[in-house]
C-alpha cells in the first residue's frame, strides 16, 4: 500500500492506475477504522477495483461543544489495517492541504439536510458535504463508498453528487454490526463497560418498532414506544423519526419506501443507527 499527504503524489499515483487500465474507487474516512470501514473496503476490492482510502479528520464537520478535539487518531494502527484489507493507496491530506489560508467556499445540501442530525448538529452536513466535494476533485474516483450506518449522510452525499453532475456511482453498503446488534461506529470506544451494555437497547429498539410497523402499527405509537423503551435503558433520545428513504421526509408519501433513525445518548457519546421498514 502507497501512503502519500501531498496532493502531487496522489494524482500522480491515481494517475497510474489509470494508466493501467484500472477502476478507481474511493472510500472517505476519519480513521479509528474498524469492520464497518474494512467492509466499504472488502466492498470496493470486491468490485475489482483499485482502492484508495482517506483519513481526514475533518474539523469543519464538528460543532464548537463536539469531540473534536478527543476524536480518535490512530494512523499506524489504521495503516496496518488498510494493508491487510488490501488497500492500494492511502491519502493523508494534512489540514493546511484541505483547508489552506484563505479559504473561503461552503457547499451546502438543502431537503435531506434539515431534519434528524442536520437539526441536531447546525452547520454538520455543510462541513461533510464540502469535504466530500473536495476530496471527490482531489482522487477523481469512478465509485465511492459508504456505510449505512450513516444513512443521512449517505442521502446527503447522493443529493451532491446528483446536484453537481460528479460521475462518481455512489455505493450504500449495509451497517455492520457486533453479535449483540450494536451498530459499529468509531465512537463505540468512548462507551464504558456498563454503557456499552446499555447500548444494545438501541438497535432493539429500532428492530420492535420497525416490526410495528410494518404490521400497521401507527408510526407515532411505534416512536412512542422506542423513545420509552430507549430512556428506560439511560438513553437521552434526540430523535426517532419515520422517513421516506430517499428523500428523508418525515411525511412519506403512500407506497414509497420507509426508513426509521434514531439518534440518542448513552453518558457523553452520542449514538446513531436506522433500519429499513419492510413492509408485510
Amino acid at each position: 500500500m502507497q501512503t502519500v499527504r501531498t496532493l502531487s503524489d496522489l494524482r500522480a499515483a491515481v494517475a497510474a492506475f489509470r494508466a493501467e487500465g484500472a477502476r478507481v474507487a474511493f472510500v472517505p474516512t476519519m480513521g479509528a477504522l474498524h469492520a464497518g470501514h474494512l467492509a466499504l473496503v472488502d466492498a470496493a476490492k470486491r468490485a475489482g477495483t483499485k482502492v484508495v482510502v482517506s483519513i481526514f479528520v475533518n474539523p469543519k464537520q464538528f460543532g464548537p461543544k463536539e469531540d473534536l478535539a478527543r476524536y480518535p487518531r490512530r494512523e499506524a494502527a489504521d495503516s496496518r489495517l488498510l494493508v491487510e484489507a488490501g488497500c492500494d493507496l492511502l491519502w493523508l491530506p494534512p489540514v493546511e492541504v484541505m483547508y489552506p489560508d484563505g479559504f473561503a467556499t461552503n457547499i451546502s445540501v438543502n431537503g435531506v439536510t434539515e431534519g434528524l442530525d442536520g437539526a441536531a448538529r447546525p452547520g454538520h452536513f455543510d462541513g461533510v458535504a464540502t469535504v466530500v466535494a473536495k476530496l471527490f476533485n482531489q482522487v477523481g474516483p469512478d465509485a465511492a463508498y459508504f456505510g449505512e450506518k450513516d444513512y443521512q449522510q449517505l442521502q446527503v452525499i447522493r443529493r451532491l453528487v446528483a446536484d453537481l453532475d460528479f460521475p462518481i456511482e455512489i455505493v450504500g453498503v449495509p451497517t455492520q454490526r457486533d453479535d449483540d446488534g450494536l451498530a459499529l461506529s468509531s465512537r463505540n470506544i468512548y462507551l464504558d463497560e456498563e454503557e456499552r451494555a446499555k447500548a444494545i437497547a438501541l438497535p432493539r429498539a429500532l428492530g420492535v418498532a420497525a416490526r410495528a410497523i410494518a404490521r400497521g402499527v401507527p408510526a407515532e405509537d411505534a416512536i412512542t414506544e422506542a423513545q420509552n423503551s430507549l430512556a428506560a435503558a439511560g438513553f437521552m433520545v434526540d430523535y426517532v423519526a419515520v422517513v421516506d428513504a430517499e428523500t428523508l421526509a418525515e411525511a412519506p408519501a403512500p407506497d414509497r419506501p420507509l426508513r426509521l433513525l434514531a439518534a440518542a445518548r448513552m453518558g457523553q457519546t452520542r449514538l446513531i443507527d436506522n433500519v429499513a421498514i419492510v413492509l408485510d
